[in-house]
């Protein structure tokens, strides 16, 4: 049986030990296009990335703003899908043994699949941890079981509204970290208030004892300081696509690939070098 090392401890220890917050970029796969998947994941972690989220494209991404929708739409409109996103995974693994990548998608390719035949081939492929945005986590034992057995982590969202039912089952079967969602609404929308943010995370703590990571709403080296400061993670996905859109408007397709890479790599190295001067809180250590 292939068990997973555990790649994403690995890299929290390392990003505690510095003394920093982990940076965990989002990508689409298969934006801007299939053969750039790959390429662009080893960017990313030139670029410092500690975590790799990998969407998995799907039709009704609901809880995904105008941005990431956009990418996952131009993702299946060139034939991508949830095979060849864990073809991507083994390819990157071919060079990069030790970044984590976490996948980020919805239930309907993982059903489609079945859960028992997607775990195999995701842990075959090298992928380190899960997130299935409409697994509820009081429902999924047995998918987090399975994930669990081959060592990969269930990963579970929470948002302003959780309840504190809602973050116990999260607590009870999350590993590798969790997902605050910082902002009600869809990915790319509005602004973050730190002070809401460290509030949550703090009740958040009470019963979730592994890194919580902090996403929607940072989109530059400010809004990426203040949230490191109180989060063991900064995730970070709307604007980095918004980057590549722009770096491609013009170039022909045969550019692409270099062009959004380029482009992602320079933008989340500025966004790494923020975090590299950040003193977290104490308490959130």
């Amino acid at each position: 049986m292939t068990v997973q090392k555990d790649r994403i401890g690995a890299a929290f220890a390392r990003t505690q030990a510095a003394g920093r917050a982990a940076l965990i970029p989002y990508i689409a796969a298969g934006d801007p296009s299939p053969a750039s998947c790959v390429p662009l994941m080893h960017a990313l972690v030139r670029a410092g990335a500690d975590v790799i989220e990998l969407g998995v494209p799907f039709s009704d991404p609901m809880a995904d703003g105008p941005v990431i929708q956009r990418a996952t739409e131009r993702a299946i409109a060139q034939g991508m899908s949830l095979r060849k996103v864990l073809d991507a995974v083994a390819d990157f693994r071919r060079q990069d043994a030790d970044t984590p990548v976490v996948l980020m998608g919805y239930a309907n390719p993982v059903e489609a699949m079945g859960q028992a035949a997607f775990v195999d081939q995701a842990a075959a492929a090298g992928v380190d941890g899960v997130l299935v945005v409409d697994y509820p986590p009081e429902e999924v034992r047995e998918f987090a079981d399975l994930l669990g057995a081959k060592g990969m982590a269930p990963i579970f969202l929470l948002a302003p509204t959780s309840t504190e039912a809602r973050i116990e089952a999260v607590g009870k079967v999350a590993r590798g970290y969790a997902y605050y969602v910082s902002l009600k609404g869809v990915t790319g929308a509005g602004h973050i208030d730190t002070d809401d943010v460290a509030t949550k995370l703090a009740a958040i703590r009470r019963h979730v004892h592994i890194p919580v990571g902090v996403g929607f709403g940072i989109r530059d080296a400010d809004s990426a300081q203040r949230v490191a400061r109180v989060a063991d993670a900064v995730v970070i996905g709307s604007k980095l696509i918004e980057t590549m859109e722009k770096a491609i408007e013009g170039v022909p397709a045969a550019g692409q690939t270099d062009a959004a890479a380029t482009a992602a790599g320079n933008w989340l190295s500025t966004i790494r070098q923020a975090l590299d001067n950040v003193k977290r809180d104490p308490a959130a250590a």
